[in-house]
């Protein structure tokens, strides 16, 4: 591998003869780890021209760090970075001079600080992942998305892959939505009604940025999915966590001045509680008499192993005030970034202009790519497979939970891939998550989930979506010693 000639310059103003700059430029990038064993310089005419330099002085420095075992030569071939020369452990960019930027004032407005669930980057070497929404190697269909996207690049397949949409989508994609997925969910939707967007948080960002501003009121779920709460602070609008029961958002609890309802009445996100048909027709009805829109997050519909679904809310709605957001992360994999939002074309119309000013449209071979796995039957099979195996592992981790007696606060009806868990008042569930991490054990507190200064401590969520079967009695019989720890020997 050659190191480009472009990463080579002369800092200005630097002491000592050209010889020697050249020599400690070459020197440093060796020592800091930028150039590695093996790579080859550039020429010295190249470098020379580059630098704007004689070539006798680069070949002089060339020599002088050959002398000293920092380059090798190989005859014809140049001089490379040699063997023997020193190799840090790691590279370490070089610290920069004092800036004298304020940044206090220079930010205008901060998006740091907020709520957020710290997942550890090495948790797939963790024994005990009860991780939520990460995908699960054993159970992704590698060989036929593979295939997928090798096709996605071939020349029948050009446009798609480098055409600039602008404010468009890939047209397989969106025909396969609207005829496959929608209609397994009660909606009908025309093209015009259908944006694709990056992942469901992307399609709550427009939906916020479309639909209010500091004049409104936004009513969301508590808890909640935490980056909604995030975001609906940063739009600065008037924010009312309403508190969730068993059945999910109750209709009667959404103050009249309320314009834009956020809910996840599938699996509530993250009590996983399922609403009742006859709640959504409630919640309609109290939509309808304050003249507000309902932004529906179906995040997790694909994975109803325990039975059919209830309709989405979207199908119940005749005049439109709906906003339906879908996503492939949970059935797929998370890292895909793909998902979907359907409306009224007025609201589409002016989503996808946002859209369009932000980051025009998601990128081309990914959307072709999912399409053909959609399409030609791949996706179908994989959530098939992924709601056999998802059973197998709800029925061992329940029967584990009631072994060890632990309280299931929240079980989506149909499925899904976590459960909602109640310790022990008293018990600090983030100190908890901490402790397990030291037995490869790992648990999410539910603290961040709560909207207030006065959050409940004692939750935490159990994801199954990762963590093979004869791995979660273990992995639950560590979580029970570890609450009777922090919760005392009478916690039962």
């Amino acid at each position: 591998m050659a190191i480009p000639v472009e990463t080579f310059f002369l800092k200005q103003g630097a002491q000592g003869t050209l010889q020697a700059q050249i020599q400690q430029m070459i020197a440093e990038g060796i020592l800091s780890g930028r150039f590695h064993m093996g790579e080859k310089l550039p020429s010295s005419r190249r470098l020379a021209t580059h630098l704007g330099v004689s070539r006798i002085t680069v070949t002089l420095a060339y020599t002088e760090l050959l002398a000293n075992d920092y380059l090798t030569s190989r005859g014809r071939s140049g001089y490379f970075v040699s063997e023997n020369a020193p190799i840090p452990p790691s590279y370490a960019p070089p610290l920069r001079d004092q800036e004298t930027v304020d940044w206090n004032r220079a930010i205008a407005r901060k998006f740091t600080g907020g709520d957020t669930l710290q997942k550890p980057a090495d948790w797939r070497s963790y024994r005990y992942p009860f991780i939520y929404g990460q995908a699960d190697p054993t159970l992704f269909d590698h060989a036929n998305w593979r295939l997928c996207a090798v096709r996605a690049l071939g020349q029948k397949d050009f446009a798609s892959l480098t055409a600039d949409y602008v404010d468009q989508d890939d047209p397989l994609l969106i025909e396969f939505i609207a005829r496959h997925t929608l209609p397994r969910r009660g909606i009908s939707a025309r093209p015009e009604e259908i944006l694709i967007t990056l992942g469901a948080q992307n399609a709550l960002w427009l939906a916020a940025r479309v639909l209010l501003n500091r004049r409104r009121k936004a009513a969301i779920e508590d808890p909640c999915y935490y980056a909604l709460r995030e975001l609906l602070i940063q739009s600065r609008c008037n924010l009312v966590p309403i508190r969730v029961d068993l059945d999910g958002l109750p209709p009667e609890e959404i103050p009249d001045d309320t314009d834009v309802i956020f809910t996840t009445p599938s699996h509530q996100s993250p009590t996983t509680a399922t609403m009742p048909v006859s709640r959504r027709h409630r919640l309609l009805e109290r939509a309808r008499e304050i003249d507000a829109m309902i932004v529906e997050d179906d995040y997790e519909f694909e994975l109803a192993f325990l039975g059919s679904p209830s309709p989405a809310l979207k199908s119940f709605d005749s005049d439109g005030r709906v906003i339906y957001v879908g996503s492939f992360s949970k059935s797929l994999f998370p890292g895909l970034r793909l998902g979907y939002m359907v409306g009224s074309e007025p609201f589409i119309r002016e989503a996808r202009a946002l859209r369009a000013l932000v980051l025009r449209h998601p990128p081309g071979h990914i959307q072709r790519t999912a399409a053909y796995f959609l399409s030609l039957g791949h996706y179908d099979t994989q959530i098939r497979r992924m709601s056999s195996v998802l059973l197998q592992r709800r029925r061992e981790i329940e029967r584990a939970i009631a072994e060890n007696g632990l309280t299931i606060s929240g079980r989506g009806v149909y499925g899904g891939s976590s459960l909602w868990m109640q310790a022990p008042v008293g018990v600090d569930c983030g100190a908890l998550a901490m402790s397990l991490r030291g037995e490869s054990v790992h648990i999410e507190p539910g603290t961040t989930f709560f909207s207030g200064s006065d959050r409940p401590t004692n939750y935490y969520r159990l994801g199954y979506s990762s963590i093979q079967t004869d791995r979660i009695a273990p992995g639950i019989e560590r979580i029970a010693r570890a609450i009777e720890r922090h919760a005392g020997p009478n916690w039962h």
